[in-house]
């Protein structure tokens, strides 16, 4: 039997290359309306969920910014995507909106209340990206903030996530909010509930004054394959976020799920999804004419000021000839994509800056006609036992071609749902019926019905 596959859809908050193109007049990543048309686009096409990265940092090399991030816009400029989930919300009805706040520069008490308000809003729809965020450098400069050691933050993480859930699943009881215009009860106080919470990074004595929501916590994402990520997700994650470049991807989700089964949740608790792009022509040789003009049009300093986004680390810097080296390496910025170029056969800087000018963070498309790349993507769910994808998307940020002719094309193999399953996102990933976390996840065991916090 056939895996029935989830599909995302992946957009960053900032402008499309097509801003470089003489004469182009199309509508801007500052205007709702781009954004409204995007989302309705990934409905209509059965998308299971849009999703909008973030971060506040930008590319920087000793603490400050690349000229060139400005000047060719390098991971640069973006909006913030919190703000434009009410407005996707409002032109749709189906489709997961999933977006990223980062536990480095947002508190727990904000972060529920945003989410709880947004998963009110949607009908419960919304999904947390949770991460400590990329180019942690400028975050912290710009937050007046030291920057902390990678295995810190991931604890600091782990602590958000902890409040975070107590605020969630234990401030409110499921029938507490009884809105009784007889009675003239609003809600129960016996059945609302503060929260206590004294962990290593954040203290809290309190509740979530907004009532519970359709999913009670949203539906749980996280993004980044180092060792700290991947233990984050198994203990807390619904969905996975790695990325198709890796050699061992198969070995990463393989570890996430045994992580998983060791926090007591089970193999099948998280959905692991492979973030990629689909490069779709009418034959393979067009896809690879377009793939090679598209490299050509990034320079090695572009390649460079976007690696440099990730990791703080300035390739530019560095011999060309020889693989990063140790002391560069060891950094306490992004670790992804540091770990994937390290090893017995480390490449050289050169090689890195070339991958990157190629592929970015997502590593190398899938290639070809819709039936091409279908079997390419089917052949790396059986080779990987991953979930789905995460679709990075075309040049012109559209999609249209995967819409057109990919989608059809996997839901004739019988690879992904004829409809969104359920009303809720949690639904779309587990099931109808499955709204709320479930008995065997970590936030669970914050529930006054079953115990006391």
């Amino acid at each position: 039997m056939k895996k029935t596959l989830t599909i995302g859809m992946f957009h960053v908050t900032r402008a499309r290359p097509t801003w470089r193109t003489p004469g182009f007049d199309g509508p801007d990543f500052t205007d709702i309306e781009y954004w409204t048309d995007l989302a309705k686009a990934c409905e209509a096409n059965g998308a299971d969920f849009l999703f909008l990265a973030d971060s506040y940092g930008y590319p920087t090399a000793d603490d400050q910014v690349i000229p060139n991030a400005i000047e060719r816009d390098v991971n640069f400029s973006t909006i913030d995507p919190q703000m434009l989930i009410s407005a996707l919300a409002a032109v749709t009805e189906h489709i997961g909106l999933v977006t990223t706040v980062s536990t480095m520069v947002e508190s727990p008490p904000v972060v529920t209340r945003q989410f709880r308000t947004l998963d009110h809003l949607s009908r419960g729809r919304v999904g947390w990206n949770i991460v400590t965020g990329s180019a942690q450098a400028a975050s912290a400069l710009l937050f007046g903030e030291p920057l902390m050691a990678h295995a810190d933050r991931y604890a600091k993480a782990a602590d958000h996530v902890e409040l975070s859930l107590k605020l969630w699943e234990g401030s409110w009881e499921p029938d507490a909010w009884k809105r009784d215009a007889a009675t003239g009860v609003w809600a129960d106080p016996t059945k609302v509930h503060e929260v206590e919470h004294d962990g290593p990074y954040f203290q809290s004595t309190g509740l979530l004054v907004t009532p519970p929501s359709p999913q009670v916590t949203p539906t749980l994402f996280q993004a980044g394959a180092s060792e700290a990520g991947r233990d984050l997700a198994a203990r807390y994650a619904e969905a996975v976020f790695l990325a198709a470049e890796s050699k061992a991807l198969a070995d990463q989700i393989s570890d996430i799920r045994r992580r998983a089964v060791e926090y007591g949740r089970g193999p099948d608790a998280l959905r692991c999804l492979i973030a990629g792009t689909f490069r779709v022509a009418d034959t393979m040789e067009q896809a690879v004419a377009e793939y090679e003009e598209a490299i050509a049009a990034v320079s090695l300093e572009e390649a460079a000021t976007l690696y440099s986004y990730f990791t703080g680390i300035d390739l530019l810097a560095l011999d060309p000839d020889k693989p990063i080296p140790s002391a560069a390496a060891s950094g306490d910025n992004g670790r992804t994509n540091v770990e994937r170029f390290l090893g017995p056969s480390a490449p050289t800087v050169r090689e890195v800056l070339e991958e990157f000018r190629a592929n970015g963070v997502m590593g190398k498309p899938f290639l070809g006609s819709a039936v091409e790349v279908a079997d390419q993507a089917e052949a790396m769910i059986e080779e990987t036992g991953a979930d789905g994808f995460l679709v990075q998307p075309d040049p012109d940020g559209r999609n249209d071609r995967f819409f057109a002719e990919v989608m059809p094309e996997l839901r004739r193999r019988g690879l992904i749902k004829e409809s969104l399953v359920g009303t809720t996102l949690r639904e779309h990933f587990f099931g109808e019926g499955q709204r709320t976390l479930p008995d065997s996840h970590p936030g669970a065991r914050f529930r006054r019905s079953r115990v006391t916090v």
